[in-house]
């Protein structure tokens, strides 16, 4: 069990919001996306990886806690945010947190969805954070903007 399987706290709008601890399923999850995010990034000097939950500071008064965060190198600006939702506990990760992802301009979301184990792809755009698919079992994650980084859906999920 890891060090943020305790409530943690997020701030929205200056409002505190206190989330539920995550459960060993979400936690093994988050382990290997970032085990394979951490090989895919061996070689790049352009992104760096935070820990799990790092305190990301969206905007004066909203910092938050993606279970997988990217920032650029040079400005340590928020460009992938990964949200791994809770069944618990979904609303905060998947509207909340998304309309504050839209509003921020993030480049690139990722909602990994343990109830259906898919992982839906959002993309920026200049109207919004736009769907551009909804990965399940046989595929795979790829990113574009990450030349080596892949993990199989199926080993995101496996048991």
């Amino acid at each position: 069990m890891s060090i943020m399987s305790l409530p943690y706290e997020e701030i929205v709008h200056g409002e505190t919001l206190l989330r539920s601890p995550p459960g060993p399923r979400h936690e093994r999850i988050c382990a290997r996306l970032h085990a394979r995010m951490a090989e895919g990034l061996a070689n790049n000097g352009v992104a760096r990886l935070l820990s799990p939950r790092s305190v990301v500071q969206l905007s004066a008064g909203t910092l938050i806690r993606p279970d997988l965060a990217l920032v650029t190198a040079a400005t340590g600006k928020l460009w992938l945010a990964v949200e791994i939702i809770d069944s618990e506990d979904h609303h905060p990760d998947t509207v909340l947190k998304k309309t504050l992802y839209e509003d921020f301009n993030l480049a690139r979301l990722w909602m990994v969805d343990p109830r259906y184990d898919n992982v839906e792809l959002y993309h920026g755009t200049s109207y919004g954070l736009a769907l551009r698919g909804i990965l399940s079992y046989k595929e795979r994650v790829v990113e574009a903007l990450l030349p080596g980084f892949e993990v199989a859906v199926a080993d995101l999920f496996a048991v």
